[in-house]
């Protein structure tokens, strides 16, 4: 037997196997609900809007998710808060791993675009296409679990969410080495598909290019080890001995994730990676050696 907060309900008749901690579900409100707050009061400032269905929806959805445990922490053997946290925090890093992809094609623009194999916009739409139909897979997966009225059908539900987070995990993978590949090239002046260093325009390393790409570093790194984690928890079903252990929770989805939103917060693109005008793209292909701008400065 296991005492809550209202009353004593056997373990075994609870579908988490342990009873949810009221103690963390309101720090981790607490955490995703200042974050949120922080990330809509940003995108508004620097009007980077595609943030709000983003970073901002990332934060509603985890909010949505903890306070659903923290329901589970009074009543832990009531369906509805138990499916309601499953499915909001499996989908809603999605939306925040999609703000990864997009910086990295901010990141191509800004530093050269020559030392990529595809274009700047090509990034964006494979890897968020990739995304979108991780959401939804994810999405249909957690709305079958949760309508499901048998074991089999909630098993069913769970497995397509498995789909959903594995499928994502390679689109995470296939993203590093994309960006991993575009840094090498850059950091050697090694341009791709034949161009030279001198075809297209290249940005110095700032120290705030510097930050931002240790940000993406640090934020994909903390979202691989989320990916990892939930796709041994659900291989492991509903009632595997991982999905059944609170700590394993707290630590390798709540704690990653909000490493991963609060990186966004501290070293937000629109302070890092503000738009480039062309005057500044100018500038430095004045200053290349070759260019024809050069040559008349030295005229000059």
């Amino acid at each position: 037997m296991s005492t809550t907060n209202t009353t004593t309900i056997p373990i075994e008749n609870n579908q988490y196997g342990y009873n949810p901690s009221e103690a963390a579900g309101i720090v981790f409100i607490a955490l995703f609900g200042i974050s949120t707050i922080l990330h809509i009061a940003q995108a508004t400032y620097y009007k980077m809007w595609w943030l709000f269905p983003t970073a901002c929806l990332c934060g509603v959805g985890e909010l949505v998710g903890w306070s659903g445990r923290l329901w589970s922490s009074f009543n832990p053997d009531l369906a509805d808060p138990y499916m309601m946290q499953i499915t909001t925090t499996i989908i809603s890093p999605t939306p925040l791993i999609a703000v990864n992809f997009i910086l990295l094609s901010r990141m191509v623009e800004r530093l050269g675009i020559q030392y990529s194999f595809v274009s700047a916009r090509w990034y964006t739409t494979v890897f968020l296409c990739c995304d979108i139909v991780a959401l939804v897979v994810q999405g249909a997966g957690g709305g079958l679990a949760a309508s499901a009225n048998t074991p089999s059908g909630a098993q069913l539900g769970a497995n397509i969410m498995l789909a959903g987070i594995v499928f994502q995990f390679v689109a995470i993978i296939v993203y590093t080495t994309c960006a991993v590949e575009f840094l090498r090239r850059y950091a050697h002046d090694l341009p791709a598909r034949g161009q030279t260093s001198l075809d297209a325009r290249k940005t110095p390393l700032t120290p705030h290019l510097r930050s931002m790409i240790g940000a993406l570093a640090f934020s994909t790194l903390v979202l691989f080890i989320r990916s990892v984690y939930r796709i041994i928890e659900l291989s492991g079903g509903w009632s595997g001995p991982v999905i059944l252990t609170q700590k394993y929770f707290l630590a390798f989805d709540g704690a990653m994730i909000v490493l991963a939103i609060y990186t966004m917060n501290i070293f937000h693109p629109g302070r890092l990676l503000p738009p480039v005008l062309e005057s500044e793209f100018d500038e430095v292909a004045m200053k290349r050696p070759g260019s024809r701008g050069s040559s008349q400065a030295m005229l000059v």
